[in-house]
């Protein structure tokens, strides 16, 4: 195996589960330190949609996301370098992680993303994803319809550019409809992109940044074991599972144990675009130790409350929305120090829903950013109660 220094970077397991793959650990990052398992929140074109990075802080926010390709398009990585990278760009001390848009080549090519969180779907200019090569997909901008060539090299000229702690190989994203044969010559096609994103990063690496490997190989347990087995083999700091899960959550779940039985046992491990509660803790006794996804979020801007099932009537969230809001006089969740339930009533915010307020959404993202790390830290706890009674 190829070595690479990572001279400002650490992950360091402190807590086993004696029953699981369940882990704590502390990744350690120029930009500080965080605690694993971990939700990482989507800034997808450098911004939390609706609340400053301070209010993302206060809320308990410990890692943002961005996405290289929506950056690439607008500004440009330039511009980003210029102010002196990401947290400087917008106003986040903490650690960060740029995806590297190998994702788009799926969801802009398959149209199976909402327009919202990937980028406009429907354009003057037809089909977004125009051709996959051998050196790297060719896009059209969803924003002047200009046509953009993005390579594993590029992809990490611009991950450079934008200066994020965490970076990713570029990788093809194949849908979970695809047969076997596709997928393989897929997953082989990522590999090789993955040796050239290793390449670029080696050649102007200044130890501030840690390069993550993409496991892919579809539904087919084989091709998983190959590409994990691949992953653990390069130079690569950290390790991520991707790709397109399955269909449904069981067979999502079956597909990301297939991948986590080969992995690097050391390394730090990202589960893309992953944030259902119930995909996170099976996530977690896999031995996955960091998750993203829009859903928090996005659920906050569509009325919605993430809270403890016993103050939702065994609901996953509430819909504030619903009129049985209008004369509630109760915090979203009693329980909760979020600055939103500390302030604010679930009929005030079911009022600024009715008015179209943008106030509403904001509130409600608070607390749900509040929340996601509250079953992380609750996560944690678990994990090292239960390896202090096995100690």
């Amino acid at each position: 195996m190829a070595k690479m220094n990572y001279p400002d970077f650490k992950f360091t397991i402190t807590h086993r589960d004696p029953k699981t793959k369940a882990r704590v650990g502390l990744l350690e990052t120029p930009h500080g330190t965080i605690e694993t398992p971990n939700f990482i929140f989507c800034g997808t074109k450098a911004a939390l949609k609706g609340v400053t990075t301070a209010q993302a802080k206060e809320a308990g926010v410990d890692i943002i996301l961005s996405n290289t390709y929506h950056l690439l398009l607008q500004p440009g990585g330039k511009i980003v370098e210029a102010h002196g990278g990401l947290h400087r760009f917008m106003g986040w001390e903490g650690p960060m992680l740029t995806d590297s848009g190998g994702f788009q080549i799926f969801s802009l090519g398959h149209g199976s993303v909402a327009g919202e969180i990937k980028g406009r779907r429907s354009t003057p200019w037809g089909k977004s994803t125009l051709k996959i090569t051998e050196e790297g997909a060719i896009f059209r901008s969803y924003l002047d319809g200009q046509k953009v060539f993005l390579t594993p090299e590029r992809a990490m000229q611009t991950q450079r550019e934008l200066g994020a702690d965490l970076v990713l190989v570029l990788d093809e994203c194949t849908p979970f409809h695809s047969d076997k044969a596709y997928t393989e010559r897929s997953m082989h096609l990522s590999h090789r992109w993955e040796k050239r994103s290793l390449a670029e990063f080696a050649r102007t690496h200044t130890g501030k940044q840690a390069l993550y490997g993409i496991v892919q190989g579809g539904v087919y347990p084989d091709l998983r074991k190959e590409s994990a087995q691949f992953v653990a083999s390069e130079a690569f700091f950290g390790q991520a599972v991707g790709g397109s899960l399955g269909g449904d959550k069981d067979q999502m779940h079956e597909v990301v144990a297939m991948a986590a039985e080969h992995l690097h046992p050391e390394r730090p491990t990202h589960l893309l675009g992953i944030g259902g509660l119930s995909d996170i803790v099976n996530g977690v006794t896999l031995g996955m130790d960091t998750f993203d996804c829009t859903h928090p979020t996005r659920l906050a801007r569509h009325g919605g409350a993430l809270i403890d099932p016993e103050f939702a009537d065994g609901r996953p969230h509430l819909n504030l929305k619903n009129a049985r809001f209008k004369e509630d006089l109760n915090p979203l969740d009693p329980t909760c120090t979020c600055p939103t339930c500390k302030q604010f009533t679930r009929s005030y915010i079911h009022h600024l829903i009715k008015a179209g307020e943008l106030l509403s959404g904001q509130l409600l993202t608070l607390h749900n950013m509040a929340y996601m790390m509250k079953v992380a830290r609750r996560i944690r706890e678990g994990i090292k109660a239960a390896s202090k009674v096995m100690g």
